[in-house]
């Protein structure tokens, strides 16, 4: 029990530190606060759990680990980042609920999740860049001229794809990446374009990538 105590420990301190002290502070979605925490101790309980078992007991947390991730990721859309900590969210788990490994194995495993997800999540890393869902009132048949106009409108375009074309309302809808511009360096917008930008109505329409 004194063995599956500071496991159960590791683990809590572990997703607590994903969960508060990273994940929320940077992107302020409650919903998902309780769904990393449940989910990552209730796999860290059924490893353990089935670990008791028999020696079947490690592959069936294997397989466990993927049955929630299939499902989690087909229930509705998630961004890519939140892909990044809902699956260390799960590593977390079934690594500390691991009993046969060393509680400082795990505790350094857990360091390592926790720094890389730390650093490439930063605020700082790539500042600038974003992502977005435009809806363009016009129809560009000319990629320069659509870099132009993505350009005047939002910054640098780095890359982006055209969702959608549509002849018969004359618009386009394009997912841009994109670079702003520093503050005070923006082109000067012609008066009206402005209406002809719509940002679409689901979460999390703008991105930090």
């Amino acid at each position: 029990m004194r063995h599956l105590a500071a496991h159960l420990g590791l683990d809590l301190l572990a997703v607590g530190l994903l969960t508060f002290a990273i994940y929320h502070p940077r992107h302020r979605r409650r919903d998902l606060v309780p769904a990393y925490l449940a989910l990552n101790v209730a796999l860290f309980a059924v490893v353990a759990a089935l670990a008791e078992v028999g020696t079947g007991g490690t592959a069936l947390g294997f397989g466990l680990f993927g049955v929630l991730s299939i499902i989690r990721l087909r229930s509705d859309a998630v961004q890519h980042e939140e892909v990044a900590y809902y699956f260390n969210t799960l590593v977390l788990g079934l690594l500390c609920g691991l009993p046969d490994l060393r509680l400082w194995i795990a505790a350094a495993l857990s360091a390592v999740l926790l720094a890389v997800v730390w650093i490439a999540d930063h605020p700082r890393l790539y500042p600038r860049s974003r992502r977005t869902l435009v809806t363009l009132d016009t129809v560009h048949a000319d990629p320069a001229a659509l870099r132009a106009d993505l350009a005047r409108r939002l910054g640098e375009p780095l890359n982006w794809t055209v969702m959608e074309i549509d002849y018969v309302r004359d618009l386009m809808v394009v997912d841009v990446r994109y670079r702003e511009f520093p503050p005070g360096t923006a082109p000067a917008q012609p008066a009206g374009t402005g209406d002809a930008l719509r940002h679409g109505t689901g979460t999390h329409t703008w991105e930090t990538v």
